[in-house]
C-alpha cells in the first residue's frame, strides 16, 4: 500500500490532475462530491470487469470500458474513439487489488471445468480456448500492470492526460498510484 496515495481531500489530489475530469472521478467516487449535469462524456474510464468495482459518478460524465485487469490492449479502437470522436482528453485507468487476472493460469483447470459444465463446451476446446488467450490476458501484479499499461497508453496517445489508479476491493475507495 506504500505505492498507493489515498484521496482523503481534495488537496490529496496530485496537482497534475487538479481540476480535471480525473479530478472530479475521485471528487466523486472518494469525496462524495455532489453531481454536476453532463450531456457528453469528459473522460474515458478503463478499468476490470470484476463486478466488485463500482464507480459513484454522474450520468454521462465518461465512457467505460471494462476488461479482465483494466487491460485496454485489446481495446484501443474504443480507446480511439473516445479521443477521436467523443473528444476525451483524459483517461483513468483503474486496476484492483485481489485480481483474477493476476496468476491466471493458477485457474486453468477451474476454468476448463467451468466452461464444459456450465457453458457446454467439449473439454479439448476449452483447454485450447485458455491456452491461447490466458497468456493475453494473465497479469503480473494489480500496480505494476496498470502502471505500464498507463505508459503504454501514454506513448499511443501523447496528447491525452492518463492518471494511474488501484481501487480497493475492500473499502470501494480510488487510490492514485505513485510513479516513479
Amino acid at each position: 500500500m506504500e505505492r498507493l496515495l489515498p484521496i482523503k481531500s481534495v488537496e490529496d489530489i496530485l496537482p497534475e490532475y487538479q481540476g480535471t475530469p480525473i479530478s472530479r472521478l475521485l471528487e466523486y467516487h472518494n469525496l462524495n462530491r455532489p453531481h454536476d449535469t453532463y450531456e457528453k462524456a469528459h473522460l474515458l474510464i478503463g478499468m476490470c470487469m470484476d463486478n466488485r468495482n463500482h464507480l459513484k459518478i454522474p450520468d454521462h460524465f465518461s465512457y467505460i470500458i471494462r476488461a479482465g485487469g483494466a487491460n485496454l490492449r485489446y481495446s484501443e479502437f474504443k480507446v480511439s474513439y473516445a479521443i477521436a470522436v467523443g473528444g476525451v482528453k483524459h483517461i483513468a485507468l483503474i486496476g484492483h487489488n485481489n485480481c483474477a487476472m493476476v496468476n491466471l493460469s493458477s485457474r486453468k483447470k477451474q476454468f476448463i471445468d467451468g466452461l464444459v459444465e456450465k457453458g457446454g463446451w467439449d473439454s479439448q476446446w476449452a483447454e485450447e480456448h485458455f491456452n491461447q488467450f490466458a497468456p493475453m490476458f494473465e497479469i503480473g501484479n494489480e500496480i505494476d500492470f496498470t502502471l505500464s499499461e498507463v505508459k503504454r497508453l501514454r506513448q499511443r496517445y501523447p496528447k491525452v492526460i492518463v492518471a494511474p489508479m488501484i481501487y480497493s476491493v475492500e473499502n470501494g475507495k480510488l487510490f492514485l498510484i505513485k510513479e516513479n
